[in-house]
């Protein structure tokens, strides 16, 4: 591998985030030895980029959100027969769809909470009544955890329902029942899953301000769970990867509640790789440095 091309930045609600992870993998990249240019599709013109992508032998896909993250650069990149590291357009319009890879979960036989879709068809009160309360109110198509809110009441689904909620966030909302337990994440390398990681988070929840900007957040590897359990996760997390078409790399997030029953949020294709980051944590935790990490990210490309 002599040339790598890194994708970065972009113009997602994710940028910031984007351009940290860049940042690392860029740096990651350059102590593997391999030659590494990095681009900015929000600050290039997209004919000439596209123009010099053609130049490298792969390229490094950090961008997340939409745009980067959803199937949009990786169609680009097919049509112009680049090689390019984690899951395909398909997998990565699927596992950007919350509400359609859960609904492709619940088509296979695996675990994700209940939800509805708020687009009306259904009223709050009934929705209560289904799901109970609270409730967790999320985008179906933003990552990094944005939007997530936690609904306590009818009146305040109603309020959610009525607001600009909606066309801030592509309009397609979901409410999805609201599950007491433990959260985990596991990291997937081609057919292997990293060490698996529990996450604490002091009264609150796993949004966006707990994920990147909260000093609370904790996280445990080893996570402490009996090792048949964890292998049991471990094989949910590569069964709801594989059912996506997901491949290379990426993490699966899921809860597990008070009786054990673990129960699939989502599946990240574009994972974040900042120092806030769990991909580069399990990798530590199973012997493996970033480079290495980096590399072997790009061997499965």
């Amino acid at each position: 591998m002599s040339r790598v091309a890194l994708l970065m930045g972009g113009s997602s609600s994710e940028r910031e985030i984007s351009l940290k992870s860049g940042a690392v993998v860029l740096q990651g990249i350059k102590d593997a030895g391999i030659e590494v240019v990095a681009f900015d599709p929000a600050q290039e013109p997209l004919e000439k980029m596209f123009e010099r992508l053609i130049e490298f032998d792969k390229v490094f896909i950090i961008l997340h959100g939409k745009g980067g993250e959803d199937g949009v650069i990786q169609g680009a990149l097919d049509s112009l027969g680049i090689s390019y590291t984690g899951s395909g357009v398909l997998a990565s319009a699927l596992a950007m769809d919350k509400m359609r890879s859960k609904q492709l979960w619940l088509g296979v036989g695996l675990p994700t909470p209940p939800f509805t879709v708020l687009d009306g068809a259904i009223s709050s009160r009934d929705i209560v009544e289904e799901l109970g309360l609270p409730l967790m109110v999320k985008p179906a198509a933003e990552g990094s955890s944005i939007g997530l809110q936690r609904v306590e009441s009818i009146e305040e689904l109603e309020r959610v329902q009525d607001s600009e909620q909606k066309s801030k966030y592509s309009g397609v909302l979901i409410a999805e029942k609201w599950i007491v337990g433990d959260e985990y994440t596991i990291a997937i390398l081609g057919n292997e899953t990293l060490p698996t990681i529990k996450l604490s988070v002091p009264d609150s929840f796993y949004d966006y301000e707990a994920k990147y900007g909260s000093k609370k957040l904790g996280h445990s590897c080893p996570c402490g769970l009996d090792k048949d359990f964890e292998k049991k996760l471990q094989t949910l997390a590569l069964s709801a990867f594989n059912s996506l078409g997901c491949r290379g790399w990426g993490r699966v997030d899921f809860m597990v509640d008070s009786s054990g029953e673990p129960w699939l949020l989502e599946v990240n294709t574009v994972p974040g790789m900042t120092d806030h980051s769990f991909v580069p944590m399990a990798a530590e935790a199973a012997g493996m440095s970033f480079s290495d990490l980096v590399k072997r990210i790009l061997d499965l490309s």
